[in-house]
């Protein structure tokens, strides 16, 4: 059988049991497992195996994803975003659509801390929604702001995604947290600007929001200062300990682990039923990513083995086009997938293609690239028909808000997001300058 063929079918295959609704994990198993038998050679599963345990299992950079799921789980336990939000949603009370400016910010500093999806869009969801909706913002800003501010954990360090990006490239964790740091940040604020430049434009879609408390602007600077102090102090035991090279990547989400523990008991909140819970949803997340993670491993493993992953390679480098006009192609094709599988499996499944191909491009840094892919990224959450991110606004989101103005809410975010991606793409720099400041001898 030629590799084209085994490539179509594993393809073939792989939608199939998607559109079935079969977990993304146990189809991309399921997948690799059936073509050894269809194509006969079941031989290749002894291989497999050893290469889910050498890539998968021996590798210790993913000791970091349980890590800081553990991480996120603790800081959401310490009440420190409910503080914050609240100071802040004071502190903006005279701006326009100062409600979700507080969300845009409070969403960035969560990205920085916790880098959990789910999390973050849950927790500013249940903070924000209603007290928005109650002073009149309209649901489908209400819902695009929250959904998109959400996703930004992916994109800002410390994100679950980089170090998985990491462990199957050539580039270290670090370069990968540095590289992302400004692009994550820059979009970012380009969600502060659009929300500020929609509530002048339209005032009744964010109205203006007179604070009942009267706090003078001294006390609540000083609660803020106060309230964002334990966030600070656990971005800088992360981020600061692993780009100046103090620490590994394992090490510092233990340093993360730890010191969120600490804000708990710190802030008198720690309690042993809520402890066993964030073990629980610890221990269920990481599963969950792992599984696919291994099923994904099979399944490149399978592909390369019988030739599909080689006959495909060599369809792209035969195509007549620019190398800008192919990483175009490789980015809107990370787009499409977006709508129909979660990011895990579009790294998995796209690094062994893309990124030997892009290493071949003279003078095209395979960082910039891999940034920009974790840009174009953001919008698996958000696009539809499978969007994680408004499967998670519905679950709390009131009745009277319809899953129709969740979706028409985050169309302008995923806008946002391909001008960010066109801003990187022209601008390499962005990604590149403070990973050759930091790592550059």
């Amino acid at each position: 059988m030629n590799p084209e063929l085994i490539a179509l079918i594993m393809f073939g295959l792989l939608v199939l049991g998607l559109f079935m609704g079969h977990p993304l994990a146990f189809v991309l198993g399921g997948t690799a497992v059936l073509t050894t038998f269809i194509v006969g050679k079941p031989m290749v599963l002894g291989i497999v195996i050893n290469r889910i345990y050498g890539d998968v299992l021996d590798n210790y950079t993913l000791i970091a994803i349980p890590l800081f799921v553990l991480m996120a789980r603790f800081l959401s336990d310490s009440g420190v975003t409910d503080r914050m939000f609240e100071t802040l949603r004071l502190l903006m009370s005279r701006v326009r659509g100062g409600l979700a400016l507080a969300v845009v910010f409070i969403s960035i500093l969560l990205a920085a801390t916790t880098g959990i999806i789910g999390a973050s869009i849950t927790v500013m969801g249940v903070m924000a929604m209603r007290p928005m909706l109650k002073y009149g913002y309209a649901p489908t800003l209400t819902s695009g702001v929250i959904a998109a501010s959400g996703c930004l954990g992916i994109l800002i360090p410390p994100s679950i995604m980089l170090i998985l990006m990491a462990s199957y490239s050539p580039l270290s964790v670090g370069e990968l947290f540095a590289g992302a740091m400004l692009p994550g940040v820059l979009l970012g604020l380009s969600y502060a600007v659009y929300v500020y430049v929609i509530s002048v434009l339209r005032p009744d879609l964010a109205p203006m929001v007179e604070a009942e408390e009267k706090i003078s602007r001294g006390e609540l600077m000083r609660m803020l200062v106060i309230e964002a102090m334990p966030p600070l102090v656990l971005i800088f035991g992360i981020l600061g300990t692993l780009l100046l090279g103090i620490a590994t990547a394992t090490e510092a989400s233990a340093i993360g682990a730890a010191l969120a523990l600490l804000i708990v008991l710190m802030r008198r909140k720690f309690e042993w039923k809520t402890f066993y819970s964030a073990m629980l949803e610890t221990g269920r997340t990481s599963a969950m990513i792992l599984f696919i993670v291994v099923g994904a491993t099979a399944f490149t493993g399978v592909f390369n083995i019988t030739g599909g992953l080689r006959a495909t390679q060599e369809i792209i480098r035969t195509l007549d086009m620019e190398p800008w006009m192919l990483m175009t192609m490789m980015l809107f094709i990370v787009f499409i997938l977006g709508a129909f599988l979660d990011w895990t499996g579009i790294v998995l499944l796209s690094f062994p293609i893309f990124l030997p191909i892009i290493q071949e491009m003279d003078g095209v840094s395979l960082l910039w690239f891999v940034v920009l892919m974790a840009v174009v990224l953001q919008t698996s959450f958000l696009t539809p028909p499978f969007g994680y991110a408004l499967f998670y606004l519905r679950a709390i989101a009131p009745s009277d808000v319809r899953t129709g103005q969740i979706i028409k809410g985050v169309l302008p975010f995923i806008g946002l997001i391909v001008v960010m991606c066109m801003v990187v793409a022209l601008f390499p720099p962005l990604v590149t300058w403070l990973p050759e400041t930091l790592y550059t001898k």
